[in-house]
């Protein structure tokens, strides 16, 4: 049997249902999937790559937030942030140009051609304060929690702007269930709690 024949490619097709929506160049690989095999599926249409070393399906449900599933499958341990983790949270009505995402400091920028992507570089106590996990399609998915995005969106408010922090810090608030002494805690954590204070208190 051909790593082309009719019959791999049919188990491999199996394999991505099975396995899916997005799997790794390498995992598959690691289950016997031969290159060839791949590329066979790619000429035909079968698979599509979704990034460079990703894979799905072609004819696949649609992917939940696929850039951010892109993304965190390409950089382990990355945490969704600012304008994104806004716009998943449906804080901002701002539609981000680039995926932004967080990585501990002294970390290498990863090198990925698309999605485009932002990068901030935390300290280690700045990755674990008000994140969350979200799962798509499987897909694990770390990004900052509403109230930590808040805070952030005025923590760097002079390179993403006032109006931004502001808009947030509104559709925050408008949720129900929201907890001001919640948000001021994710605020003292970043060192911004001086600064959203005077903006919450308008709103009260």
């Amino acid at each position: 049997m051909t790593a082309t024949s009719p019959g791999l490619i049919n188990k491999t097709v199996t394999l991505l249902r099975k396995q899916g929506p997005i799997l790794r160049l390498s995992e598959l690989l690691r289950r016997g999937v031969h290159r060839d095999t791949l590329w066979a599926m790619r000429d035909q249409g079968l698979v599509e790559q979704v990034s460079r070393g990703l894979y799905r399906l072609a004819d696949g449900e649609p992917l939940a937030q696929p850039d951010l599933v892109t993304v965190s499958m390409r950089v382990p341990g990355a945490v969704i942030c600012l304008v994104s983790a806004l716009a998943l949270h449906e804080l901002t009505t701002q539609i981000p140009h680039a995926v932004d995402i967080a990585l501990k400091q002294g970390r290498r920028r990863p090198r990925i051609e698309h999605p485009p992507i932002r990068v901030y570089w935390w300290s280690t106590a700045a990755l674990t304060e008000g994140i969350e996990k979200r799962s798509f399609g499987g897909v694990e998915v770390l990004v900052t929690n509403p109230e930590r995005s808040v805070a952030d969106a005025f923590r760097y408010r002079n390179r993403l702007g006032v109006d931004l922090a502001v808009e947030a810090l509104r559709a925050w608030k408008a949720r129900r269930g929201a907890r001001p002494e919640k948000l001021l805690t994710a605020a003292r954590a970043v060192r911004a709690e001086k600064v959203i204070r005077p903006y919450l208190e308008a709103l009260l």
